[in-house]
């Protein structure tokens, strides 16, 4: 599944090449997981403003609303003045006067959704109760600590919640959880102040190294230009069961949780 760093790859792989420009048509393919929300044709003559993510869902400024993508499971986006004709997996074309915008999602689970505003009901569904942004100056250590301090399931359950800080994903859990020394079991309320704080700067570094590395392509993630990611290459323990640890040598572990499935080092990561 596309997570934060893959989704913040996307929209700067085509935002400032669709700035600016103006709706032609809207094509719609197979129903998505949710309803468009207007009719196509509604989006024909408006003005791509800009393009913003918040947590996963890439969220375009139109001249008449915003429009709210989700790449679900699978999906990716394509943009160019070239794209091929619509194959049987792509569900969404818009076609600007700099290129067409493609949703391009096999199993469906994305979205394109219209809303006449970001805090309209339709879009406040979505992005409500969404956490605070990892990257941004509003992840405040002693916020973030406070918040922990609520919750009595396991710190990794929480991270993957997206309720206190959005957009940690399942790679990027295991992986933070790694560099902060902290095991995935733990209970989010018993970690101290000290160890909240090691885990609030590995969030915010192993993120923006992974968005600098272009993402993680594990099966068929690119970019809209096309472009795969490489974090994967570099991970600690995310899908290295088995393998010895980078740091200690140990095997890797791993476990089920919330029927995910966990990497971590039982010597580096402490309960």
């Amino acid at each position: 599944m596309p997570e934060l760093p893959e989704v913040e790859v996307t929209r700067l792989s085509f935002a400032g090449r669709i700035a600016g420009a103006s709706v032609l048509s809207v094509t719609m393919g197979k129903a998505l997981r949710w309803p468009l929300g207007c009719e196509p044709s509604m989006l024909k003559g408006q003005k791509v403003l800009g393009v913003r993510r918040r947590g996963k869902y890439l969220l375009l400024d139109m001249s008449g609303g915003l429009l709210l993508i989700h790449l679900g499971m699978s999906g990716s986006i394509s943009f160019g003045p070239d794209l091929p004709p619509a194959g049987k997996h792509d569900h969404f074309d818009m076609v600007t006067t700099s290129g067409t915008l493609r949703l391009h999602d096999p199993r469906r689970f994305g979205a394109v959704v219209f809303a006449p505003g970001e805090d309209d009901v339709s879009a406040q569904k979505l992005l409500g109760r969404l956490g605070v942004e990892p990257l941004s100056g509003d992840f405040d250590p002693a916020a973030f600590h406070a918040s922990l301090k609520l919750k009595k399931t396991p710190i990794k359950q929480v991270l993957l919640g997206g309720e206190i800080v959005v957009g940690v994903g399942n790679i990027y859990a295991s992986e933070t959880l790694f560099l902060a020394g902290i095991r995935p079991t733990t209970r989010a309320n018993k970690l101290s102040r000290l160890r909240s704080l090691a885990l609030h700067g590995a969030i915010q570094k192993v993120l923006a190294q992974a968005v600098q590395k272009g993402g993680s392509t594990l099966k068929d993630f690119s970019n809209a230009n096309g472009e795969s990611g490489y974090f994967q290459l570099e991970a600690m323990v995310y899908d290295r069961a088995g393998q010895p640890c980078r740091v200690c040598g140990n095997a890797v572990k791993s476990l089920r949780q919330g029927q995910r499935s966990t990497f971590y080092c039982t010597v580096c990561q402490k309960p």
